[in-house]
Formats: structure tokens, C-alpha cells, sequence
């Protein structure tokens, strides 16, 4: 059994550090790397598609809104055509420092409200998807498993990777507890961990009312900015490793 592993890096920008990039890299095969709205910046960007490329890992785009200063989690009232063009600007920036390094550009994945909203709104899921092919019809959409977003992506003809998240509650509709309610967090590592082995492995995950659900796990997201993100990014590539589970990239998971 294969799965991806991937991690959304290069979230500094300017004077503001942000996540342990080049420690967590080491346990990742995917990255998906901000591209200026959310966070980061050119320099950022840069550097963190020379940190992919010498560390061997793929390279997807993270647009989000544009939104430094709720670092792109707050929902935004925008039209699909104003978020095709901001997926569409975005993904093009970061195709640059991909190209200047001879990087192959793996994927796309939308970062948090962008990514949350797509999920349930079947018109914006469906602009970001044809953003995408637009510019790039190889391109791989990640998208939250069983998502609007996945099947938007299935309908424009994009490969899609269902992505389940390794330290997130789920909601009995298959969707992610939101960030500002208790218990949206899971802090127990080893909880975590067992959670994601079962999704991997069985297809299903207990909601955070108990209901279980079924869930398509092509892509694990852990979060590197996390006070153990290192830690906690080493456990689960070990403990998914001993489990029989072979971590590779997207592309190897969905050929």
C-alpha cells in the first residue's frame, strides 16, 4: 500500500519565520509550497523549491486568498471568477521559480478558507479546478477527500488526490471541524498517528460526534509550523512505515 505524505511549507515571508522547513522536508514527499497571498514571499519561494529540489521532493502550489493577515483562514466573499484568476496568478508565479530551478511542478492545493469553502461550494470548487487546467492540464488538484473539490477536479478532467489530514477532527459529513471549535485540533500525537494508519489502511475515520465515515486516503497532510512539528512528522512517517505503508509521491499513489 502507498500513500503520499506531504506538508505545506514556505509560509515565511520578510522578517516573519514561519514552520521548520528544512527539518520537516526530511519525512515529507510532497510539499505544497505559498505562493504570496496567504503568506511568503519571492525570496521564500525560491528557496523552498531549491529546498525540494535537493531534498528530492515534490513541489505542489498552495494559493490561498489574499489574506496575510488572517494567514488566508478567513472566509472571503469572492466571485469564482475572481478566484479562478487569483489560483491562475498564483500557480503561475510559483511554475516560475519551478522552471528557473528545472523543478517539475507536481500539484495544486488550495490553503485554508479557500480550500474549506471549495470543499462545500460546488461553483467555487469548480472555478478552481478549471483555473487549474487552464493553465496546466497535468496538473494534479489535492483536495479534501470525497470533497466538491475532487469532484470538480474529476469533471474538467484533472487527476485528483483525495487528501485526509492527520491532526484534524472530522464532522460527520466528512468535512473538517473548523479551527475555532474545541477539539478541532488533536494534540495526542499517538492518537493522531493511529487515526491515520486506520484512514490509510481501512478507509475510515470516526467523526468527532462517533459516526464513522468513509474516507479515500491518497495524501496525509501534516502541519510543519507546530511547536512538535518535527517530532510529530518523524512518528508518523515511522509508524505508517512499520505499519506496511510505503510513502511516496502523488504521482506514484494515483498512477
Amino acid at each position: 500500500m502507498k500513500v503520499d505524505l506531504n506538508a505545506d511549507l514556505g509560509e515565511s515571508f520578510g522578517n516573519y519565520k514561519c514552520g521548520m522547513d528544512e527539518e520537516v522536508i526530511q519525512y515529507v514527499s510532497s510539499v505544497n509550497v505559498a505562493c504570496g497571498f496567504h503568506a511568503s514571499d519571492p525570496v521564500v519561494m525560491a528557496e523552498t523549491v531549491r529546498l525540494a529540489k535537493e531534498k528530492n521532493t515534490a513541489v505542489g502550489a498552495h494559493p490561498g486568498y489574499p489574506d496575510l493577515v488572517g494567514f488566508g483562514r478567513r472566509n472571503m466573499a469572492v466571485s469564482p471568477k475572481e478566484v479562478k484568476a487569483m489560483v491562475q496568478y498564483q500557480i503561475g508565479a510559483l511554475q516560475a521559480f519551478c522552471e528557473a530551478a528545472h523543478v517539475s511542478l507536481q500539484h495544486v492545493k488550495p490553503h485554508g478558507a479557500m480550500y474549506n469553502m471549495a470543499a462545500k461550494d460546488e461553483k467555487l470548487a469548480y472555478a478552481i479546478a478549471e483555473g487549474i487546467y487552464e493553465v496546466d492540464s497535468g496538473l494534479i488538484l489535492l483536495g479534501l477527500s470525497g470533497s466538491q473539490l475532487i469532484k470538480a477536479g474529476e469533471q474538467v478532467g484533472l487527476r485528483t488526490a483525495n487528501e485526509v489530514f492527520a491532526d484534524r477532527s472530522y464532522q460527520a459529513d466528512g468535512t473538517l471541524v473548523p479551527r475555532a471549535q474545541k477539539g478541532a485540533v488533536i494534540e495526542d500525537e499517538e492518537t493522531a498517528v493511529q487515526r491515520t494508519i486506520r484512514m490509510v489502511q481501512e478507509g475510515v475515520v470516526t467523526s468527532i460526534d462517533g459516526t464513522e465515515i468513509p474516507i479515500k486516503a491518497d495524501s496525509v497532510c501534516l502541519h510543519g509550523d507546530g511547536k512538535k512539528a518535527v517530532a510529530f512528522a518523524r512518528l508518523l512517517q515511522e509508524q505508517l512505515t512499520e505499519a506496511g505503508v510505503t510513502i511516496v509521491p502523488i504521482t506514484q499513489v494515483i498512477a
